[in-house]
């Protein structure tokens, strides 16, 4: 078994190499820390390289304000990425957003394909 400081030094590696799938999961580290700041820019990174997990986490981020001023218009542009993307989640919130304002046509076209995905 390695030490953690070997997987550690192999993830920033990878980071290093704009893995954004690393940095996707280093933004999982350091927002479970409570370092918002430092979970925001790993995810922003992994997001601008495509990864459609960091926008949805993105998005949550702005949704609550952790470690940005609370924004729903980036909110819900993440949310469109991450949806575009093919994350059901995040499509299943575009859904509950369309329903909030009052269009249920477009919610439950939302609905279907997060739930065929």
């Amino acid at each position: 078994r390695q030490p953690k400081h070997i997987g550690y030094k192999m993830v920033m590696k990878r980071i290093e190499a704009n893995d954004p799938v690393a940095m996707y999961e280093e933004g999982v580290m350091q927002r479970q820390k409570g370092d918002y700041s430092s979970a925001f820019e790993y995810f922003k990174k992994a997001a601008e390289l495509g990864n459609v997990d960091a926008h949805d986490e993105l998005a949550t981020m702005y949704f609550d304000g952790q470690g940005v001023e609370k924004d729903e218009k980036k909110s819900i542009h993440h949310t469109e990425e991450a949806a575009i993307g093919g994350h059901p989640t995040a499509r299943c919130n575009l859904g509950y957003h369309e329903e909030e304002k009052g269009n249920i046509d477009r919610a439950v076209k939302h609905y279907i394909i997060a739930a065929a995905q």
